[in-house]
């Protein structure tokens, strides 16, 4: 089979391997921590806490941390602190001349704004850690706590939530490094995998229980959520195709006159920002019930009951909104256009009707503003599909998170990724990579 002699040629790739081999070693270390239960906390009476993370929104940040939420574990915050500060800095670029800057000084400018990143969200997490443990006091029995000390655990907790933060942001900085893929995305999908088999059994449960059960209403739902995967999966890889010539160079390094070599193809993805969006919007949406949740009136605690329902019409219509706004925003700052009209001008090439230059620049843009608006309000459906899947279907609510939503479209993203940065390993070694089809080719040295 041509599965099997792909992995076989994976393996005999020796760097290929090692990055797999370091990828799946450190997502390990990151599960293991999942289930390391804080210092002063006894396992055996987080039921309540379990409650709690069934659904709503604790119950998505619980699946993003693959349970680590529920099980008052070391990495309890998971790596959304990160994602978060990850998203101020990017927002702050647009209006801090200095950010702006160092965006434009290549690796050293980057390696600036990722310390940056890295010490506010230190300063996230030290906000975050103490509303998470006063929770804790709120939710489990006083017998849930096995120090008398109230303040030293308070202090110790804290300081273990945000070292164990700082340790998964370690991680997948490592993975991106030393491993395959991205590793922040990595971590997200892993912990949302952890999830997954569990939610489905549940749902199972519920569904095949009673007189008889509704067998044919799971196999319904099976065949919606490998639609929904399917439709993900082309939202992702669909590309519009921008036809490009060239000039041929002549002996004095030159371009002839009127004459032309094969024509070339610009591709621009119809989601050129992944799954980034989702993850950008989905963090904004934590803050609102938070910071509604802080006043006793009666406004605050409506906005804070819609905004904690990830199923309600009002939760999903923002969501849904700032996915569009951050898939343009996204797109924006990771499709230089005015560098993609450059080059091709340096090189000899323009696209047919367009003058090289700043023309063309305006040509790409127009034509990202025209191809990003289907593929932002796609991706917003299929965001909030879980809504309408427990809305109309009936689905369980912890099932439903995989019926599009951000898990899905986070499981599907990275996972396309993370297989075509393996593929481009197998074809620079002259194999057939996992998204091709034919025989394999003899390896060079």
């Amino acid at each position: 089979m041509k599965f099997i002699d792909t992995i076989k040629n994976i393996w005999k790739i020796e760097e290929l391997k090692n990055r797999i081999l370091v990828t799946l070693g450190l997502l390990l270390v990151y599960r293991f921590g999942a289930q390391v239960v804080l210092p002063g906390v006894d396992a055996a009476e987080l039921a309540n806490l379990g409650t709690q993370t069934q659904d709503g929104l604790l119950g998505l940040l619980n699946a993003f941390t693959g349970g680590a939420f529920a099980n008052a574990s070391v990495f309890a915050l998971g790596i959304m602190p990160y994602i978060s500060a990850s998203i101020v800095v990017q927002l702050m670029g647009i209006a801090i001349p200095y950010l702006q800057k160092l965006q434009k000084e290549g690796e050293s400018g980057r390696k600036k704004i990722n310390q940056i990143t890295r010490w506010l969200t230190i300063a996230i997490t030290l906000v975050q850690g103490p509303g998470y443990i006063y929770n804790l006091f709120a939710t489990l029995p006083p017998g849930a706590f096995v120090l008398e000390n109230q303040t030293v655990f308070v202090v110790s907790s804290v300081i273990i939530l945000t070292t164990g933060c700082i340790f998964a942001m370690w991680l997948g900085e490592k993975i991106t490094d030393k491993g395959i893929g991205n590793g922040i995305s990595l971590l997200i999908m892993v912990g949302i995998i952890a999830t997954l088999p569990q939610s489905f059994v549940q749902n199972f449960i519920s569904r095949t229980s009673g007189d008889g059960g509704d067998i044919i209403m799971v196999l319904i739902e099976l065949v919606i959520w490998f639609v929904i995967i399917l439709a993900s999966v082309l939202l992702v890889m669909a590309v519009r195709q921008i036809p490009v010539q060239y000039a041929r160079r002549t002996a004095s390094g030159g371009y002839e006159k009127n004459v032309f070599g094969s024509r070339q193809y610009i591709p621009l993805k119809l989601n050129a920002s992944g799954v980034m969006p989702i993850i950008f919007a989905q963090a904004i949406m934590f803050i609102p019930a938070a910071v509604a949740g802080l006043s006793d009136s009666e406004t605050s605690q409506g906005i804070a009951a819609a905004f904690s329902d990830i199923f309600g019409f009002w939760y999903n219509l923002v969501f849904a909104l700032l996915i569009i706004v951050f898939t343009y925003f996204y797109t924006a700052i990771t499709v230089p256009t005015n560098k993609m009209a450059d080059d091709l001008k340096r090189s000899g090439g323009f696209i047919p009707g367009i003058r090289p230059g700043s023309e063309t620049a305006e040509y790409l843009d127009k034509i990202m503003s025209q191809i990003t608006l289907p593929g932002s309000i796609f991706l917003a459906l299929v965001a909030i599909f879980p809504a309408v899947a427990v809305k109309l279907l009936n689905v369980q609510q912890g099932w439903a998170l995989f019926f599009g939503g951000t898990s899905l479209l986070i499981m599907v993203g990275v996972a396309i990724d993370t297989v075509q940065q393996v593929n481009s390993y197998l074809l620079n070694r002259h194999y057939d990579g996992l998204m091709k089809t034919g025989k394999n080719r003899k390896a060079v040295a």
